[in-house]
């Protein structure tokens, strides 16, 4: 699919620096220093109602980066259809540029997700076990005509060379399972054999193409963690251990999940696996219900008291699950607005 300027290009270099993001052992760093980040997912950063359909509310992205303590942690939602005009159906990357040249001004640091298993904010079709084997190469990314395998390749192309762009995660919490209901219900899936093989073979093969296109840089697995086809148990061990992961994905709800967790997919027994490996793991989404149910003081006790327990237990650093424009207070959510508590933890360790 073209641009409106022709065949898409590179995202021109800035002069713009920030820290870098590294991985040492099962430690991440900045700028080769042991660092223990506290970050935040902001999925909807990409929205710009202007231009595309969106993901989520439209956020500032100025006031957004500038609250945050540099060289903070975010990870956002950069999809294929997040790049695709509304009004002409051509690729369009304003909008996903605005996020990387924002947290450049800034001295931020972005992890860009290029899709989403569940198919949220894309076509909300679920990536089945066919997807894995051979469909991310030959099915047609949301809205364009490129495959997953070519948007891949046209967005890190495009932002490699930015300094805000830490880290890619190829797709959140990656599940080959097959759908056997028409909502495809997690309770209702079935998980073939080889799932775990299928898996490997995508961390191997859009792993290697990250690192080729963007040298030096950090792939994150994208891991739910917990026992999701192909990564339950001792699969998760087989599969986090593809050269093209470098650090391992973990995500805790407070409403179903607990520390240290069950002794088969629990935070625990992923560290250990993490150890094994030697390579870092993090919890990237770490989402408590706030408002109608709970205090927004009281979630930012319980979870201050947790990144300790989480620390202790080995996990190389924690991102909130979400942060959003317009919380809303009335209602039982995992918003976190920007005046909310859990901002104060934001870029700081415990």
């Amino acid at each position: 699919i073209p641009t409106s300027s022709g065949a898409p290009q590179p995202l021109a270099a800035t002069t713009s620096t920030t820290a870098t993001l590294g991985v040492e052992g099962t430690a991440l760093t900045l700028d080769g220093k042991p660092w223990w980040p506290i970050g935040l997912n902001a999925y909807q950063l990409g929205t710009d109602w202007s231009i595309n359909a969106g993901c989520g509310a439209q956020v500032d992205l100025d006031t957004y980066f500038s609250r945050l303590p540099p060289h903070s942690l975010t990870r956002f939602n950069a999809f294929s259809s997040l790049a695709v005009n509304k009004y002409t159906g051509m690729l369009d990357f304003t909008a996903l540029d605005a996020v990387v040249r924002a947290a450049e001004r800034h001295g931020q640091m972005l992890i860009a997700v290029l899709s989403s298993n569940e198919g949220s904010c894309e076509d909300d079709t679920f990536k089945e076990y066919g997807w894995y084997t051979d469909g991310w190469t030959t099915n047609r990314s949301p809205g364009t005509t490129l495959t997953f395998a070519q948007w891949l390749d046209t967005a890190v192309k495009r932002w490699a060379a930015s300094p805000a762009v830490a880290g890619w995660t190829a797709v959140g919490e990656p599940e080959p399972s097959l759908c056997t209901d028409d909502g495809c219900t997690w309770q209702a899936r079935s998980c073939p054999p080889d799932a775990a093989q299928v898996l490997r073979q995508f961390y191997d093969a859009t792993g290697a193409r990250i690192h080729e296109l963007d040298p030096g840089t950090t792939v994150f697995s994208g891991h739910a963690g917990g026992g999701q086809c192909g990564s339950a148990g001792d699969s998760f061990e087989y599969v986090s251990a593809s050269p093209g992961i470098d650090v391992l994905e973990y995500h805790f709800y407070e409403s179903t999940d607990s520390l240290p967790g069950n002794e088969y997919d629990g935070l625990a027994r992923r560290v250990q696996q993490a150890r094994a490996l030697d390579k870092p793991l993090v919890i990237t989404e770490v989402g408590m219900e706030a408002g109608s149910c709970g205090s927004v003081g009281d979630r930012e006790q319980v979870l201050r008291e947790a990144f300790g327990e989480m620390r202790d237990q080995g996990a190389a650093g924690v991102m909130f699950w979400s942060y959003v424009p317009d919380p809303r207070p009335g209602q039982c959510t995992l918003d976190i607005g920007p005046s909310d508590p859990l901002m104060r933890l934001v870029g700081t360790t415990t």
